[in-house]
């Protein structure tokens, strides 16, 4: 089918919104009609070669939420008409990784920047008589998208579509920061360092793991003042502005975890925040940075003798299949808010714009609304 996306041309270049073709479903794989996709940081990094593609065309978007309308052979567990949300990361659930619990780190994953079908290998998109690569193997920038069964989870029809787009990566990539690589206590310290879209959602998950403190640090005094909504005991405008403050709030101790969301991640952000770190604590680094950046800072002697962690995390150890309903009864419940994450909706054609005001900080999340115009 003929239909439109936003796609990348070059680094560094802004998003075109043109006409692409989109390929029906093989076996395996499920036409979706979108309702709205997120605007996350992640896709920023390819427009400025943080994450390095293969090539190009790129067609962007991997947080989304839409309808299924057509179904390919072998598909099990859905039908059209389902409501669905896309997690940027398949689970086969066969592999090593699914097998033993962490479907997040699913084999699959070592194909999400290559463009190329799980199902055959092939290409689904096409614009300028050019093979497109879709980020991770989605494309939500776009009306329609056909992906992989083991990409989709199915949702219940009374949630919100914009809020169900937040919960495919930006939510529990956050929310499973704080829940489970951090392991937040009850009664623990947390420092949380940035404060948009993941970062907002790793307060909140700090705040229902019973955190006595909760710092969020931004330099954006609107995100400080939001984090506050969201159940921040104290804000920062740095890190360097917070250590003294942390040492006297928390006697000296200072945070048993701590966890790194900001939009570009650089290896000088380490030991200072393993400075916010107590002895025996635990610094998650959730925020990406340049693929080639191999430089980090962090003062050796003091990070062997005062026993810290230093851990990596994708998509925060969820697995989609449990986390995301889980997240989104959370929101039905009033635990969770998604609401009050996004801050503008924006139609397929503002996308620039929408990524401009993520820039400026105007933004936790902007999240782009399809219509009846659009499909």
């Amino acid at each position: 089918m003929k239909t439109k996306g936003a796609v990348l041309w070059g680094l560094n270049e802004p998003w075109s919104v043109e006409e692409i073709e989109l390929g029906d479903p093989v076996a395996g794989e499920v036409q979706i009609r979108m309702q709205a996709a997120g605007m996350c940081h992640s896709d920023h990094h390819i427009v400025t070669g943080a994450t390095p593609m293969p090539s190009f065309p790129v067609m962007g978007g991997h947080e989304g939420s839409g309808v299924i309308t057509k179904v390919g052979d072998g598909v099990v567990g859905f039908e059209v008409g389902d409501h669905v949300v896309l997690s940027f990361i398949p689970a086969c659930g066969r592999c090593p990784s699914c097998a033993s619990g962490h479907s997040n780190l699913c084999d699959l994953g070592a194909g999400l920047l290559s463009g190329q079908a799980i199902s055959d290998g092939s290409y689904r998109i096409q614009a300028r008589d050019q093979n497109v690569i879709p980020m991770c193997l989605l494309g939500t920038f776009s009306p329609y998208m056909t992906v992989n069964q083991t990409q989709v989870v199915k949702i219940d029809k009374d949630i919100p579509f914009e809020l169900a787009a937040l919960v495919g990566c930006g939510v529990p990539t956050g929310w499973g920061s704080a829940t489970h690589i951090a392991d937040v206590k009850a009664g623990e310290s947390v420092a949380i360092i940035g404060v948009g879209g993941v970062g907002m959602s790793a307060l909140q998950g700090a705040v229902a793991s019973g955190a006595r403190h909760v710092f969020a640090i931004d330099p954006v005094p609107w995100k400080r003042e939001q984090a506050l909504k969201f159940g921040a005991t104290h804000t920062f405008a740095s890190i360097e502005e917070a250590i003294v403050p942390i040492m006297e709030i928390t006697w000296g101790r200072m945070c048993q975890k701590t966890i790194i969301t900001v939009g570009e991640m650089s290896g000088d952000l380490v030991d200072p925040s393993l400075t916010l770190t107590s002895k025996g604590g635990k610094c998650v680094v959730t925020a990406m940075g340049f693929m080639s950046d191999m430089d980090v800072k962090l003062n050796s002697f003091l990070f062997s003798m005062l026993q810290k962690d230093l851990k990596g995390n994708i998509f925060g150890g969820c697995n989609a299949r449990v986390d995301i309903p889980n997240l989104l009864d959370l929101y039905r419940s009033g635990q969770l808010n998604l609401a009050d994450m996004v801050t503008r909706t924006y139609k397929l054609e503002q996308i620039n714009d929408g990524y401009k005001d993520m820039l400026d900080g105007k933004n936790i999340r902007g999240v782009i609304k399809y219509t009846d115009a659009d499909w």
